[in-house]
């Protein structure tokens, strides 16, 4: 009797271990870079705040200071999307839009 147990607690011991043993596993991490950009020319006397708008998610990419031109990714947007554009002045008396923009790679868009 001895004996049986010592089998079926060698068999569990067994099967435990292989069952909890490690495991190969494969992890993959997305793009840290974005695929897409848009590069804003801001004409206007005073800086913008831009933002994409993707299906219900809307992205604040940066503010860009008057006169000045900037080059800004668009993180978790693929690359082919179709988007809205939006820039509001800094003290949010005007705001312009683009719609139906595809981006795939750098997309220029002038404000206003």
């Amino acid at each position: 009797m001895k004996s049986r147990r010592a089998l079926v607690a060698a068999v569990l011991l067994a099967v435990v271990t292989t069952a909890c043993g490690p495991r190969n596993v494969e992890v993959q991490t997305a793009s840290s870079r974005p695929e897409t950009h848009v590069r804003v020319t801001n004409t206007l006397g005073q800086a913008v705040n831009v933002y994409v708008l993707s299906g219900d998610n809307e992205i604040f990419l940066r503010q860009v200071a008057a006169n000045t031109e900037a080059r800004l990714p668009v993180p978790n947007v693929a690359s082919g999307s179709t988007v809205r554009l939006r820039a509001v002045t800094i003290d949010g008396s005007r705001t312009y839009t683009s719609d139906s923009v595809v981006l795939q790679g750098t997309y220029p868009w002038r404000v206003p």
